[in-house]
């Protein structure tokens, strides 16, 4: 079984891909018993330059539990209001049917008629995540994000605990990295794709960040195993892509152990099984 985790992109490049980071389960024994590590290795890092490239990848026939930074489902009061669906797979075929273009109109219209401080409607993940409404689609385009991953991991058929039964080998959680990173940076930005703003502060961000990883200093009691190699491959990967989809397989390796504990649903809490919930929030 791998722990992966994906920063991605609804619009893949060579500058800007997909970024999957890998770890191999690891258990310890003791005796008879199986216990879960609470170390995550990072094995490597992969780059898909297109959509295919990273769908074909799903498909192969491998088992894994990874999170993704990308939104799961959309606010059940945007689904109420519009009439779409409020079953999952039934919204999300609706969703994913839709053009970028009349997502953004259906969208625009629902916030034009809400008043000024409460255009989007918000997921009940969102206000303990810290995460942008999955509604937006600018700034980031997390709408498109969810149109364009979603149908992926479902052409995979994976399994989305508490949302979709689908493959068990393939266990699809939504991750946010910005969760994890603040608990340990607070508000200090570590990332950024504008080259300009990819300052000498941003790099000394990225060191303190991957330094409490390795420590294990988070409310997860992960650490993070790196070489030296690796560690100065994120870095140096001053977009932050690279470190966000380690943070994000983090997550998943948290809620790996959860299921091995014998917890259900890999340690997500009773959620709205329309909206979805972010794994750890």
């Amino acid at each position: 079984m791998q722990i992966i985790g994906c920063d991605f992109s609804s619009s893949p490049t060579r500058r800007k891909p997909v970024v999957v980071a890998l770890s191999e389960e690891i258990l310890s024994k003791n005796g008879s018993s199986t216990a879960y590590s609470l170390r995550c290795v990072l094995s490597k890092l992969e780059r898909f330059e297109s959509l295919e490239a990273f769908g074909q990848w799903l498909r192969e026939d491998r088992r894994w539990i990874g999170g993704f930074d990308l939104p799961f489902g959309l606010p059940r009061e945007l689904v109420e209001t519009l009439s779409w669906p409020t079953d999952w797979l039934a919204c999300m075929q609706h969703y994913t049917s839709l053009s970028r273009e009349q997502i953004r109109a259906q969208f625009k219209a629902f916030c034009d008629a809400r008043p000024v401080g409460g255009k989007f409607a918000h997921r009940a993940a969102d206000l303990p995540a810290g995460s942008s409404p999955s509604m937006k689609w600018v700034n980031p385009p997390v709408a498109y994000m969810l149109h364009a991953g979603v149908p992926l991991l479902l052409q995979a058929n994976c399994h989305f605990p508490g949302l979709h039964k689908g493959n068990a080998s393939k266990v699809a959680l939504e991750a946010y990295p910005g969760l994890l990173a603040r608990e340990i940076l607070d508000n200090r930005s570590y990332k950024s794709d504008d080259k300009s703003k990819q300052t000498p502060d941003r790099l000394i961000a990225r060191k303190d960040l991957i330094t409490a990883l390795e420590n294990g200093q988070t409310r997860l009691k992960v650490s993070l195993k790196l070489s030296n190699a690796q560690r100065e491959q994120l870095i140096d990967d001053a977009s932050g892509d690279s470190l966000d989809a380690t943070l994000c397989m983090l997550q998943a390796h948290w809620a790996y152990g959860k299921h091995l504990d014998g917890k259900k649903n890999y340690g997500l809490p009773k959620f709205d099984d329309l909206e979805g919930w972010i794994v750890t929030a």
